[in-house]
Parts: C-alpha cells; structure tokens; sequence
C-alpha cells in the first residue's frame, strides 16, 4: 500500500512562518513544517562530537519550531532529526556544499562573512578536459574587482577544501568571495586571484567514497595527492597564467588547504618548494602519518624550507579528533628540525569551519607583503 503523499502548507500561510529565520536579537528560529512527525529536533554543530540536539514544538498547524539564545554573527550548520531520519532543511536554500548533501547553513550577520555595499569582485567557473587525469575538471577562481583593467600581475593563492566537500564549499560555507571583498575594501590585503580546486580528484577507482574511513589514509589520500598534484603543476598553474595576468615567481604564489586539502597543500608545496613562498596547512592530515618520501626528503632540510618560505602556517582546533594528532606530530618535527611556523591552536574547537575560516582570514592578510 502507498504512503499517502504530504500536503503542502496552507495556501493562506505566508512562508515566513515555516521556514527558519534569523532575527533582529541575533537569535534563531528554525522552523519545520511536517506534521506527521512525532518527533524533531534541530541539531547544531559542525562535527559529531560538537553536535547539540535541541527538541522542537509542534504548533496546531503541524509547523515544528525552536528558537536560540542570541548568536555570535557566522555562518552555522544543523539539519533536523525527524523520527530518527536525518535531514537538510528544505525551507532554505542554503545547504552545505558535499559530496553527500545533509547539512544546512544560516548566517547571522555582524562579521566579514556579510555581503556589504562595495566593490565586489567575481567568481569565474572554469571547466576543462584533464589530460592527466582523463576526465572532465572544473574550479573557481575569485577575481579581485579592476582586475581586468590592471597591467600590474596579480599574486596567486591556491586554496584546497577539505574532504567530501567542493570547490563550492570554499565559496558558500567558507565565504571566500565575502572576506576577500570585505578585507580588500578594508586594505588589509593586497589584491590577489584566488584558484580554488576540486582537492578529489576521482582517478580511475579511487573515487573517495569508495574507501572506508580506516582505509582512506592507506590507500586514498596518497594516490589522490600523487594525482592532485600533477593536476597542479601540470595543468592548473599554466591554466592560470595563460588566462590571467598573474605572478609566475615564488613570491608571487601561495597553496594552502583545510583538511585533506591542507594534506595536498603540504604535499605539493613541498615538493615543489620552489615554487611557493607562502604555505598553509588548516588542521590537515600530514605527512607524519601518511608518509611521501618527498617531503620526507624536504623536511629533511630545514634550512632549505626556512630560506625559501616566507610564511609556513600551521593550524589546528585544540579539541580536534580527527586529524589533531596529526599536525601535533608534525608541528613536533618541525620544531625538532628548526622549521619556522607560524603557529595556531585555536582553543575549544575542533575540526571545523569555525577554525578555518578564522585561520583563512589571517593567512590572507599576511600573505604577498
């Protein structure tokens, strides 16, 4: 027997009374209609182990709802629990960019990550056959505004996300067009391209989903890395150059990444230490656990690393699980061996946006000086 299908909202109901709303007390409302439900809840927070599950009450219209204290401004994640089914909220638009779709975002404004009156540069798609890896790519790059009227080469920042995640998570859950308009027009950072690549390279039986999470160090991470990495350099950087007018020398170029893509920043800017003068790692899986030779080899030669980078920054959420060991150990052999860092714990938090976009908006600053 079929399940009988849900009926839509009253026609005399106006939408901002079922879906989730930010209000003016910077407190929120999120708002479920599901009448049928015997329980929801909306559950907060970025990482399993930070997750807060918050009981919702249904009103005589079958509209469940649940409002907060008042919020710091950023940008939060939740879905509803519904009768044990999870669920994105699907009253907003504004879901979290993945792989596997089941988070939601709501933004409490009063920060960088605001869309302010100002020059505004852009974001450009672009979509190519990759040779080295046999299979259609694209990314996004962030555009400063006048960028297309300036004879002067613009520097370069490579950004990698995080696993699981898209070139559009940079974009929509780490507001990288937001910050980069809102410093920009604050002249705290010099004018730069910022190349934002899809980390997961889905090679040939490598797609990362395939692999259980106890295997993806093993198996997944170092053939991605070997497969990112010549995507980079081979195909990437001269894309770049051949359309825009940006720096081609070490000074001029910048790799960082979150997560698996702090993993790949790592990996390729070590093996091409020459190249980059300005590295970041956000709470990365490292090469101290996930070895390559190369880098083995390059960290070898502190000295080598602390002549050629103007910048080596490290960073990771005190209460990180997944991957806090790693840069633990890392940072660890950096010091034993004299490397430079540029080092950040940030307290009470763990593997999440909540240090990365924070981290992201120092390491901009610093960067191209």
């Amino acid at each position: 027997m079929a399940l009988p299908l849900p009926v839509k909202p009253p026609e005399t109901l106006a939408p901002k009374n079922y879906i989730s709303q930010v209000n003016s007390d910077r407190t929120i409302t999120w708002r479920l209609w599901a009448p049928s439900a015997k329980a929801v809840e909306v559950v907060t927070g970025s990482t399993p182990d930070s997750y807060v599950s918050h009981p919702m009450q249904k009103d005589a219209q079958g509209i469940w709802h649940f409002t907060s204290t008042p919020q710091t401004p950023d940008l939060y994640e939740y879905f509803f629990n519904v009768d044990g089914f999870r669920t994105l909220d699907t009253g907003t638009a504004q879901a979290k960019p993945q792989r596997q779709i089941n988070t939601s975002l709501i933004l409490v404004p009063g920060s960088l990550l605001d869309e302010r009156n100002m020059p505004h540069g852009e974001i450009h798609m672009l979509t190519w056959h990759s040779a080295v890896l046999n299979r259609e790519r694209q990314l996004a790059v962030w555009v400063p505004p006048g960028a297309e009227k300036s004879r002067t080469p613009l520097p370069v920042l490579y950004y990698y996300h995080g696993f699981g995640d898209t070139a559009l998570s940079a974009i929509n859950q780490g507001r990288v067009p937001q910050i980069m308009d809102n410093l920009l027009a604050e002249k705290k950072i010099n004018p730069m391209l910022v190349v934002i690549p899809d980390t997961e390279t889905d090679i040939a039986d490598a797609i990362p989903e395939n692999f259980a999470p106890g295997e993806r160090r093993k198996v997944f991470y170092p053939r991605n890395a070997d497969a990112a990495d010549k995507e980079l350099i081979q195909e990437i950087m001269p894309k770049i150059a051949a359309r825009y007018n940006v720096r081609s020398d070490a000074e001029g170029q910048a790799l960082a990444g979150l997560s698996q893509g702090g993993y790949q920043a790592l990996v390729s800017g070590m093996r091409h230490l020459d190249r980059f003068a300005w590295l970041g790692v956000f709470s990365g899986v490292t090469t101290a656990t996930v070895p390559d030779a190369q880098v083995a080899a390059r960290l070898a030669n502190p000295e080598a690393i602390n002549q050629q980078l103007k910048l080596f920054t490290l960073v990771v959420g005190d209460k990180d699980v997944t991957t806090g060991n790693d840069v633990k150990v890392l940072k660890a052999q950096l010091d034993k061996g004299g490397v430079k860092t540029d080092w950040h714990s940030y307290p009470q938090l763990g593997h999440e946006m909540g240090v990365w976009r924070p981290a992201y908006i120092d390491f901009v600053q610093k960067l191209f000086r």
